[in-house]
């Protein structure tokens, strides 16, 4: 069985869909967050299955509105609700004993595959996963469908199509062809970019240039046929290279300043990890050896390349090397102590 990945996703026995987070995961344990719950009322709600009603619980994709999830989860769902001494983090996680089922992306694309499309949703994702693949030169087992449809409660007529990508090599070449354009796929419209920037210069606390400027690297974002899609590069089995337990991590403050980007690789994937260097200090805990970036705010990734001087703010960690008990320091993005940490290219700032 291949490991545990980012964007699987986990019905427990109550009809909760969480979303797996990352790749590092307690003993019998799902790091996760909330995405929907079955609808109790009547309800107008867009997500449905069968008769069965889902209303999406995490309304934007920020950490602030998962720590929103924590709240309803503390105080119905303990249960779901755990403390990590490992990564030092209160976060929600599924016991294995209340998994009703889990879903892999690849094995939906395989069935959709295999039995044909049920309405025009799959049938749109299908041709775009089949263009995608053919044109990037990816084998369609190297690729999957995440979101509502990996659920099977999505909207035909209005819900996106979220696909997923397995292998660094394998979004490495995604990435070039879409950059590079495909001719059937159009990049999202104007006015949608205009208002994404306004929200989340919001939610972020960054001027709305900086947004327009990360939201042009945004490759793996578009519309085709009228249908917006995503694209969502996941680690293989290979790329898997911590378990869980490698590696213990201390919260110890937060932190703002500069550094060079020694890597970016592995800022494609989420958690995006950029390894950093001549890193200065403004703000909050002053440490010499920061060596790393990382970002679980998917705004983040794949934003910045090697040799690029950046600015950031976020939680600090002291990360313990178990095997040899070595010490660094990183620096965390996504977090619910600090939802507004960044990281930006220096000459946008």
């Amino acid at each position: 069985m291949r490991s545990i990945r980012d964007r699987d996703f986990i019905e427990t026995i109550e009809g909760f869909m969480f979303c797996v987070v990352g790749y590092l995961h307690p003993p019998g344990m799902y790091t996760a967050y909330l995405k929907y719950i079955p609808e109790t009322e009547a309800s107008e709600s867009i997500w449905s299955r069968g008769t069965l009603k889902y209303r999406r619980i995490l309304k934007r994709y920020h950490v602030l509105n998962v720590k929103d999830t924590f709240k309803f989860l503390r105080e119905k769902y303990p249960q779901y609700i755990h403390y990590c001494r490992v990564r030092d983090i209160e976060f929600s996680m599924v016991p294995e004993d209340y998994v009703k089922k889990y879903y892999l992306p690849e094995l939906k694309l395989c069935e959709i595959m295999e039995r044909g499309p049920r309405d025009i949703l799959e049938e749109r994702a299908l041709e775009l996963i089949k263009l995608i693949s053919r044109e990037a030169g990816v084998q369609l087992d190297r690729m999957g469908i995440t979101g509502s449809i990996l659920l099977g409660i999505h909207n035909p007529e209005i819900s996106d199509i979220d696909m997923t990508v397995y292998g660094l090599e394998e979004a490495l070449r995604l990435r070039e062809i879409l950059k590079r354009g495909i001719q059937e796929i159009r990049p999202q419209g104007k006015k949608y970019i205009l208002e994404w920037c306004r929200r989340r210069s919001r939610e972020f606390n960054l001027p709305e240039g900086i947004l327009r400027t990360i939201a042009k690297r945004r490759w793996n974002y578009g519309v085709y046929k009228g249908r917006m899609f995503s694209v969502h590069p996941i680690r293989s089995d290979l790329d898997i290279r911590e378990k869980y337990g490698d590696k213990i991590y201390h919260h110890v403050g937060s932190i703002e300043g500069e550094a060079t980007i020694s890597s970016s690789q592995e800022s494609i994937f989420l958690p995006a990890v950029y390894k950093v260097e001549d890193v200065v200090v403004y703000r909050g805990v002053s440490v010499d050896d920061v060596r790393e970036i990382v970002s679980y705010e998917g705004l983040f990734c794949d934003l910045a390349d090697s040799g690029d001087r950046v600015v950031f703010r976020g939680k600090l960690e002291l990360v313990t090397e178990v095997d040899t008990n070595k010490t660094y320091y990183r620096v965390v993005l996504g977090t619910t102590e600090y939802g507004s940490g960044y990281i930006i290219k220096k000459e946008i700032s």
